[in-house]
């Protein structure tokens, strides 16, 4: 009552409960010592941001990648991109933070850009010719998305995985098809659950997937509101909401 702003589920799901009935095709088995909390990251974020890398883009071992925004979705683009041995692995944010877990990530470059142009030094750092693939991790607006598409090279790749309201308008440089430039549009990183979740958990058990570093705070399921006032303010990758 009273309240000034409509909630809906995304994808006519919730997950903020103790119990859910589902369907058994939405059940992937994983070992039973696999701990939950950086598990539970799997199935959103991780799939999100890995997926778009070796899914959707399939980037190459050497090629040059750009993640603009340092989120949990970015930090796992950049994930994907260290897995695919991209270099360079350059990261853009207006947080400082946040670039500082870029590094972490796996990030070989950082890029504040509130502090200078990001398609300017994606350039500089690509010796001129700009990244190989960029990826879009923010979704607020147009912006990044555009400075994404013009810090790729001639016949580069962007991929818009953060995805702007639907009534958010682009445009485009007709230069971008003189250049043979490529737009991607990637949802949940192309995933196929049933064969790249327990890929996801294989790599996290092998130590070459980062989760537990992921998860910056738990929450019991009371504190849900901080968690989500903690995420708004930029000082989490990953909060965890934990049920016992």
């Amino acid at each position: 009552p009273g309240a000034d702003r409509t909630m809906s589920q995304m994808s006519g799901i919730g997950t903020f409960a103790t119990g859910t009935t589902v369907h058994r095709t939405q059940i992937v088995p994983i070992e039973k010592d696999t701990p939950m909390g950086p598990a539970a990251l799997i199935g959103c974020g991780v799939m999100t941001g890995v997926g778009a890398v070796i899914n959707t883009a399939a980037v190459e071992p050497g090629r040059s990648v750009a993640v603009f925004g340092c989120g949990g979705v970015g930090l796992n683009c950049i994930q994907g991109a260290r897995l695919s041995n991209a270099s360079p692995i350059i990261a853009v944010d207006l947080l400082d933070n946040k670039l500082d877990m870029a590094r972490e990530f796996g990030a070989t470059h950082v890029v504040n850009a509130g502090r200078e142009d990001p398609v300017d030094r994606i350039r500089a750092i690509t010796g001129g010719a700009g990244a190989h693939y960029a990826f879009e991790a923010i979704g607020l607006t147009a912006e990044p998305f555009i400075q994404a598409l013009e810090c790729t090279r001639a016949r580069g790749v962007t991929v818009y995985v953060g995805h702007a309201p639907v009534d958010t308008e682009l445009k485009l440089d007709a230069r971008m098809w003189i250049q043979e430039k490529t737009v991607i549009g990637s949802l949940y990183g192309s995933a196929r659950t049933q064969v790249d979740f327990p890929r996801m958990v294989s790599l996290y058990r092998s130590g070459h997937l980062m989760l537990d570093e992921l998860v910056t705070r738990e929450y019991e399921l009371g504190g849900v509101n901080d968690a989500f006032a903690a995420l708004e303010r930029g000082e989490v990758a990953r909060s965890v909401l934990m049920m016992e």
